[in-house]
């Protein structure tokens, strides 16, 4: 009995300084490091597709973009992109196409790290949305949570991707960021 208690004492020690050593830096590292592993160049093609081709072509929000994001607003205009209202539709594209650039980059770098966060999680819950409902995507690609399937792309898959932006919004980014390092020089005196 002595030595189960000791071996309790020791694996509680170990892990308590393990955790201890960790929190202040690697829970958020790490999720921004899931987020740019995983999700990044997923975010960053999805968003070239919205925009027109070359440098340029980046100040141009593009007819895929409208098709991608504002479906309904493109039907109800005879599929005429130009004759969709800027507000609110053409605003919406427009904030959307910029926000799948920006936001991820914002994350992976530190950047305002919690807002970009919930503001990816707000831009996954809406492409959610306008799958299921603009798309139409059927219950095979929506599939079920607490299944014996773990390959959904709606559910299972942006389950996964909410988690390491759970983390960021709870824990942060860490000590390895801007924005510890704005906290920093903020906090220095003048």
């Amino acid at each position: 009995m002595k030595f189960i208690c000791a071996a309790a004492h020791l694996y509680n020690r170990v892990f308590s300084d393990l955790q201890a050593f960790l929190a202040p830096w690697f829970p958020g590292l790490f999720a921004r490091l899931v987020f740019a592993a995983t999700l990044w160049l997923y975010f960053l093609n999805s968003a070239l597709t919205k925009v027109g081709s070359g440098i340029a072509g980046f100040f141009t929000v593009s007819n895929s973009a409208y098709y991608q994001i504002a479906l309904p607003a493109v039907e109800a205009a005879g599929g005429d992109v130009s004759a969709v209202p800027f507000l609110p539709w053409g605003l919406v594209v427009h904030l959307g196409t910029y926000a799948e650039f920006l936001l991820p980059l914002m994350i992976i770098a530190g950047i305002l790290t919690r807002l970009s966060a919930i503001g990816m999680l707000g831009f996954i819950a809406v492409q959610t949305l306008v799958d299921i409902t603009v798309h139409q995507v059927g219950p095979e690609t929506i599939g079920a949570l607490f299944d014996r399937f773990p390959d959904s792309a709606i559910l299972d898959q942006r389950l996964f991707w909410t988690m390491p932006l759970v983390l960021l919004i709870v824990y942060g980014p860490g000590k390895i960021s801007i924005d510890h390092l704005a906290a920093r020089i903020m906090k220095k005196p003048a």
